[in-house]
């Protein structure tokens, strides 16, 4: 009686292990279940690329999962995939304008398949948007010109601008476009006199064009015009650097080197540099840069500031490819001078390629 007592013992209590391990092992298998929504990283305009992430899932791991773009009304509703959208990544294209994105994941594991979907993205900008006017610069007198630019717009780039000025009453109503008129610049006429200027630009892209038009000009006026800008500062003499501006622009009108002639093994190479601006007048402070060519026959040095009198001295050192031949007559440098802040291709800077006398018998 006592053996068999012992072994129902045993049974109930195998039973009960089993029930408690079963119980623990359902809780633990379970189909994905979204935690945190994906998200959507990246600028939602036409050419970016924008990067998907899955968010946060909990369930039986190992939980795979792919992708689906989706194009989306611009509240983010009535949204249909894309079709080949199906990476973590997605290039915005020129459908998308006007549109917000949504990436839909689908998670997977052992035990089912679920989906969640990101928030929509901003509207990706389409048709141009004009944000801020054309603006018109100058001064509103017979014989002066008138500059007008685009303004600021939002819109799928790129963005091609077109011009029309306008006649208008002195108020700045009853406007008619003036023939011809169609650049960023206007020549302002006798016949302008008492009225004032508008000018339309129209913005188009791939999406579609858009018009806006700026404020009116002052009332043209009769009268001598200003000088046109020159860039230069008044006066004569050295000028600094800081105090020019486009139109006016650097010349680098005087060189020389020592050695010279260069001989086969100079070691090292001083050259010296003068720059000036507004007709001659030395500029200081504009910094300079010289390079040999083809390259690897003397060292790069560092930029060099031009002095009050115009100029800059640079010392290069021999390198193992010079002279770049036996026969070789010549050093071709390559030399800038520029305004510090500004694009090395633009502004003010000047560039030039020199040449040095060189003579491998000494």
């Amino acid at each position: 009686m006592h053996t068999v007592r012992r072994i129902l013992v045993v049974a109930v209590a195998t039973l009960a292990l089993g029930a408690v391990g079963g119980g623990g092992q359902a809780a633990t298998n379970a189909a994905p279940s979204n935690t945190s929504l994906p998200t959507i990283s990246g600028q939602a305009v036409i050419g970016s690329t924008l990067t998907a992430d899955p968010g946060t899932w909990s369930g039986t791991t190992p939980i795979t999962y792919t992708y689906q773009w989706q194009r989306c009304g611009s509240g983010g509703n009535n949204c249909s995939g894309i079709s080949g959208a199906t990476q973590t990544t997605y290039k915005v294209q020129p459908a998308d304008g006007d549109h917000t994105l949504r990436v839909r994941v689908t998670a997977k594991n052992v035990d089912g398949t679920r989906q969640a979907s990101s928030a929509p993205t901003a509207v990706v900008p389409g048709k141009p948007v004009n944000t801020s006017l054309p603006p018109i610069s100058g001064t509103a007198v017979v014989g002066a010109t008138l500059t007008a630019s685009e303004g600021v717009w939002t819109g799928a780039t790129p963005m091609t601008f077109s011009y029309q000025w306008l006649l208008c009453g002195p108020a700045g109503h009853n406007c008619s476009g003036i023939g011809g008129a169609t650049s960023t610049t206007y020549r302002l006429k006798g016949v302008d006199a008492g009225h004032t200027l508008r000018v339309r630009v129209v913005a188009k892209n791939v999406d579609g064009k858009a018009a806006a038009t700026s404020d009116p000009s002052s009332v043209v006026v009769r009268g001598t015009p200003p000088p046109p800008a020159t860039g230069c500062p008044g006066g004569s003499g050295p000028v600094d650097v800081g105090a020019l501006s486009p139109p006016a622009h650097l010349v680098i009108d005087g060189l020389s080197a020592s050695p010279s002639p260069i001989g086969r093994n100079p070691g090292d190479l001083v050259l010296r540099f003068h720059v000036s601006a507004c007709g001659g007048r030395p500029v200081g402070g504009a910094l300079v840069y010289a390079t040999a060519v083809p390259f690897e026959q003397f060292s790069i040095p560092p930029e060099a500031g031009t002095g009050s009198d115009g100029w800059a001295t640079l010392t290069m050192h021999q390198e193992a490819r010079y002279p770049a031949s036996s026969r070789q007559q010549l050093l071709a440098v390559f030399v800038r001078a520029r305004k510090n802040g500004e694009n090395l291709l633009g502004g003010i800077s000047a560039r030039r390629l020199v040449s040095f006398k060189v003579d491998l018998s000494r």
